[in-house]
């Protein structure tokens, strides 16, 4: 069975609390409606006919989370109500509190509103020194790859790119369930060619390899070499990465961003995502125009994020 056949049943056995919070859209009410009929997840409305978050029990607790992580931001008790009753900081905060297991939102917010609010609520995983994205590519040969950062850090330093490396190889357990093989992406392999960004995008995977010491990975590599079997040989031999890689690091957003929308443009690959990493907790946006489908696997996805990783 395919990764994307797959991913709905694989949620189904974590009945992950999802927080859904933008009710008041027809297609998350729609979404809501497929999760809990079908038994994907626990969807956790927020508004339409949902919770209505200004009666909710929980709101005090959100809002003493809130003014203890960010003082500076709240003014007394009656300005941490206001701010906790915002859908998306309550969204946020049930998951910081433990009363959810995900969060996905994005359909009537921006993806800049969601991760503010999850960094106010829980902030960055260990490790991580800034949140990003990913998104998942089945290929019609089986194999699924991971390409990050497509959506959020325009030109990351190489602390930043190791860690984003770091945030999607942790998940590519979780999501996929295979051994991460990282490829740290460039205009050079190895030492075919000499520059500024060569040089950062070695150093970034230098500094993967001290903080994942157990997971395959090499850098920099040109795409050919890192997911062709003769340009591997050709240009990378006795490379445990080069070939076989199935997360793909870009070295920044631009190259990213262009990538991921040439594969689902020109080669109509399925790109699911953008989905963020690197927070504490799982908290997602959503592409502009999502349908109830593609929240539906948003909140899969949500759901498996959730899991235990190895490293």
């Amino acid at each position: 069975m395919s990764f994307r056949a797959e991913l709905l049943p694989r949620a189904a056995a974590r009945q992950a609390r999802v927080v859904l919070a933008e009710g008041e859209d027809p297609q998350v009410r729609a979404a809501a409606a497929r999760l809990a009929g079908e038994g994907i997840a626990l969807p956790i409305v927020l508004g339409g006919d949902g919770v209505v978050v200004a009666r909710d029990a929980r709101l005090p607790r959100v809002a003493q989370l809130l003014r203890e992580r960010r003082p500076d931001r709240v003014r007394d008790g009656v300005d941490a109500l206001d701010q906790a009753a915002d859908p998306l900081r309550f969204a946020a905060g049930l998951l910081a509190i433990g009363e959810a297991d995900g969060v996905v939102a994005g359909a009537t917010h921006s993806n800049v509103d969601v991760l503010r609010a999850a960094l106010w609520a829980f902030g960055a995983a260990p490790g991580i020194e800034r949140a990003s994205s990913a998104f998942y590519v089945p290929l019609s040969d089986g194999r699924v790859l991971t390409l990050t950062d497509c959506a959020v850090v325009p030109d990351p330093t190489p602390a930043q790119l190791a860690g984003i490396a770091l945030a999607a190889a942790r998940d590519r357990v979780r999501v996929v369930g295979d051994q991460p093989r990282v490829a740290f992406l460039s205009y050079a392999t190895r030492d075919s060619a000499q520059g500024p960004s060569v040089d950062r995008v070695r150093e970034a995977a230098e500094r993967f390899r001290a903080l994942a010491p157990g997971v395959p990975a090499e850098g920099p590599l040109q795409g050919d070499a890192a997911l062709d079997a003769a340009a591997a040989n050709a240009k990378a031999q006795g490379s445990a990465v080069a070939g076989r890689a199935n997360v793909l690091v870009f070295p920044d957003l631009d190259a990213g961003n262009i990538a991921f929308r040439l594969l689902r443009a020109v080669a109509g690959l399925p790109c699911l995502g953008p989905l963020h990493q690197g927070l504490a907790r799982p908290m997602t946006g959503l592409s502009r125009g999502a349908g109830p489908d593609d929240i539906v696997e948003m909140a899969a996805l949500v759901a498996l994020q959730g899991g235990p990783s190895t490293f």
